[in-house]
C-alpha cells in the first residue's frame, strides 16, 4: 500500500506460502491495483479495487489480453519461457502494465530461470512480473534477489471458523461450531482445505441433521493434526499405555506407522 502511494512499485514480485492461503488471488489483485483505471484515477491504486475499474471485470474473469497467467508446472522449458519472454518487449494493448502471474514458479527449469533472469536483470518499464511459489526454497536465490518477496502468513483459525461458518449459513447446512472448529484446526491454516473439509463434512449428515463434531472428529480421522499432537503430549508425559492405545487407534484409521514416527519429529 506505501509502495503504491509513493509510487515505488516493485517490477517483480514473489509471493509465498503453504498452500490455500491466496497466493493466486493477491496476485490478481496486485495484477488489478496496477492496472487500476476509472473516471477519477488514473493511477495504480490498491485503495479503489472495486470492479467499478475499467480493466478490473476482464482481470476477475481472466480475459484481460495484458494479464497473462501461466502455470509453471505445465510450462516448464526453456523453449516455453523464451516464446513467453519475446512478447514482454511489446507494450501492453490497453491497460497500463503488462502483468506476467508464474504460479508454482519453482517448477521452473534451471534454462527457463535462467532465460527468465535476464529479462528481471533489465525489465521494461511497461511489464511486472508476479510470483507464487509454495516451496520457496527451490527457487534460485539469483530470481529471489531481483524480487520484492512477500511471505503469506498462515490464515488464524478464528478467521477460518468466521468463513467457514459464512459459508455454512449460505448453504444452509447446520453445523456444530466444535466441528467447525476441529475442521479449522486440521486445515492449519489453509483456507482452501478447510473449505474441502467443510465441504466433505456436510454430506457426512442426513438431510435436515446437524453435522456433529463426533462425525467430523471420525471423517478428520488422519487428517486431524490434533491426534497426533495428542499423542506426543502422552508420549512427553511418559503416559505408555495411552499412547500406544492412541497409536493403535491412529493404526486403525490407516496411518503408516513410520509417517507416524516422522509426524512426531
Amino acid at each position: 500500500k506505501n509502495a503504491f502511494s509513493l509510487g515505488r512499485i516493485a517490477h517483480a514480485f514473489m509471493l509465498t506460502g503453504v498452500r490455500g492461503v491466496g497466493k493466486t488471488t493477491t496476485a490478481r489483485l496486485l495484477a488489478r491495483a496496477l492496472n487500476y483505471e476509472s473516471a477519477s484515477v488514473h493511477q495504480p491504486s490498491v485503495e479503489d479495487l472495486g470492479v467499478d475499474g475499467l480493466h478490473c471485470k476482464a482481470i476477475i474473469e481472466g480475459r484481460h489480453m495484458d494479464v497473462l497467467e501461466l502455470d509453471a508446472a505445465s510450462r516448464t522449458g526453456v523453449a516455453e519461457m523464451r516464446e513467453l519472454l519475446d512478447g514482454v518487449r511489446y507494450g501492453p494493448v490497453e491497460a497500463r502494465y503488462k502483468v506476467y502471474i508464474i504460479d508454482e514458479v519453482h517448477m521452473l527449469s534451471t534454462g527457463a530461470f535462467n532465460a527468465l533472469l535476464k529479462t528481471l536483470e533489465e525489465p521494461p518499464p511497461h511489464a511486472k512480473f508476479i510470483f507464487a511459489t509454495t516451496e520457496i526454497r527451490k527457487v534460485p536465490v539469483t530470481i529471489l534477489s531481483r524480487c520484492q518477496r512477500y511471505d503469506l502468513r498462515r490464515v488464524e483459525p478464528a478467521v477460518l471458523m468466521a468463513n467457514l461458518e459464512g459459508i455454512a449459513q449460505a448453504e444452509g447446512i447446520r453445523i456444530d461450531p466444535e466441528a467447525l472448529t476441529l475442521i479449522a484446526r486440521a486445515a492449519e491454516g489453509s483456507v482452501r482445505d478447510a473449505q474441502s473439509l467443510l465441504d466433505q463434512a456436510l454430506v457426512q449428515a442426513e438431510v435436515g441433521q446437524m453435522v456433529s463434531a463426533a462425525v467430523v472428529r471420525d471423517m478428520l480421522g488422519l487428517a486431524d493434526r490434533g491426534e497426533t499432537i495428542g499423542l506426543f503430549e502422552k508420549v512427553c508425559r511418559g503416559a505408555t499405555a495411552a499412547a500406544t492405545e492412541a497409536v493403535r487407534a491412529l493404526y486403525g484409521y490407516g496411518a503408516d506407522p513410520g509417517s507416524l514416527v516422522m509426524d512426531l519429529l
